[in-house]
């Protein structure tokens, strides 16, 4: 592809996005994503100096249930609308002997529970009366997707969108799944920048 050509695809691109309020809906997602993380920290740090010793909990946790059960209640959550948000997990991380590859193993069980309900998504025409529900209950995020495609994916791999949710839109409408698995390798990214706030407000309260 040329010089030219390339300017005038992203030059097409930049318009399309700026027609169907892409900036907008990414400035106010990053916000919300912003937003939700220091609501957690927040929420760390008071539930540590006021009501309870949140790192003893944390040990607590993790010295009672095998990283087996831990990790199967992630995926089951990250399977079936992100039931339980994942900077629960990633605090539960920072309190294992080697908390960066457990963190890998978390991104990774997120990863595939994302693939789980891409695949969910693309059988769901085998049962109309759920498809059209869950058609219903997502609509937003179907349009979203139709819309942006693979930046959609990404959104929904980095910020507060729930990724299942994202993925299993994606399956439904049979978006293509090697770039529905490019674009949502985002997911590992989130947990990397999200643990590096977590772990550091651990270790310092």
């Amino acid at each position: 592809m040329s010089k030219f050509n390339l300017t005038k695809r992203l030059t097409l691109l930049n318009r399309y996005y700026k027609i169907t309020k892409f900036y907008p809906f990414l400035k106010d997602t990053a916000f919300k994503g912003g937003a939700v993380l220091v609501a957690f920290v927040v929420l760390l740090l008071v539930l540590e100096y006021f009501f309870l010793d949140f790192n003893s909990l944390l040990n607590t946790l993790e010295a009672t249930y095998s990283w087996q059960v831990v990790c199967s209640i992630f995926l089951t959550s990250e399977t079936f609308f992100g039931i339980i948000p994942p900077e629960v997990f990633i605090a539960w991380a920072s309190k294992s002997a080697t908390p960066w590859l457990f963190l890998f193993v978390l991104a990774t069980i997120s990863y595939i529970g994302g693939i789980i309900s891409y695949l969910i998504g693309t059988r769901l025409f085998l049962i109309p009366a759920i498809k059209n529900h869950i058609e219903y209950k997502i609509a937003t995020h179907i349009v979203n997707l139709r819309k942006w495609g693979g930046f959609f994916v990404l959104l929904g791999a980095m910020s507060p969108i729930p990724h299942s949710l994202v993925s299993l839109a994606s399956g439904l409408i049979k978006y293509n799944f090697k770039r529905y698995l490019l674009w949502a390798l985002f997911r590992y990214a989130r947990f990397v920048l999200y643990a590096l706030i977590i772990f550091n407000v651990l270790v310092s309260s």
